[in-house]
């Protein structure tokens, strides 16, 4: 929970081009500083009755809500390799990047370079720690695969995706296929799906219309994210079904 109060700042700071270390955490509406007793994850903004100790503006309950999902999400992923301690790192980490480039894409629809860039050796040197050689280059593969799918959908239909989620798709690609050529087909096809069945329902209510601009990087990360805690299995069934 203390690290989704970090991707808080995080999500509102890079997009502005500000620093996520200084100054510290404050109001956005009257700019004062929150004081150490009120600044506890979730806890704070429960006893604050989710307004600003001085201004007494609204606070969003986006701020807890963030920290108490990350630390459901942390849990999940604890408790999916609990018997592979070695990857846990790895997978924390990039459930952690998750998370912010997810607020950050419905916010501003972007998906910023100074994240996603630097995930890639980072996540590489975590996966690493497994030293398991054969995986390790099957997500390589995987992620230049998946890079390169996304690349020559954003080539053939320009428009239809951002870069942003292009150079995602090699993050994605390699988390997947460090696990297994199944989890990496589960994971991509579940985020045009989910992609599809909410873009679907933003035109049934009247949300969207046919030219409507929808983020797709969530989509993309929380069916990579649904792949990796065990819906992995869905794509190894259709992979030995073609061998069969």
């Amino acid at each position: 929970m203390a690290i989704g109060s970090f991707l808080n700042v995080v999500a509102y700071r890079v997009p502005r081009g500000e620093s996520i270390v200084s100054p510290p955490s404050a109001c956005p509406r009257c700019g004062t500083p929150i004081r150490n007793r009120h600044n506890v994850p979730a806890l704070g903004w429960l006893l604050l009755r989710g307004r600003c100790f001085d201004c007494h503006e609204p606070i969003s309950p986006r701020y807890p809500l963030v920290e108490l999902g990350t630390g459901l999400a942390f849990a999940a992923v604890a408790v999916r390799f609990a018997d592979e301690p070695r990857l846990l790192p790895a997978y924390l980490a990039f459930t952690a990047i998750g998370i912010a480039l997810a607020l950050i894409d419905l916010d501003v629809r972007r998906l910023p370079d100074v994240i996603v860039l630097p995930s890639y050796p980072v996540l590489l040197a975590l996966l690493a720690i497994d030293a398991d050689g054969h995986a390790l280059l099957r997500a390589l593969y995987a992620g230049a695969a998946l890079f390169a799918f996304y690349f020559l959908i954003a080539m053939a239909s320009p428009g239809s995706m951002g870069f942003g989620d292009v150079k995602l798709s090699g993050v994605i690609g390699g988390v997947l296929g460090y696990l297994s050529w199944g989890a990496l087909l589960t994971g991509a096809f579940l985020g045009f799906v989910l992609g599809a069945l909410v873009g679907v329902l933003l035109l049934a209510v009247g949300k969207a219309g046919r030219k409507t601009a929808v983020p797709f990087g969530p989509f993309m990360l929380v069916g990579a994210w649904v792949a990796i805690l065990g819906a992995s299995g869905l794509g190894e069934a259709y992979l030995r079904s073609l061998g069969a």
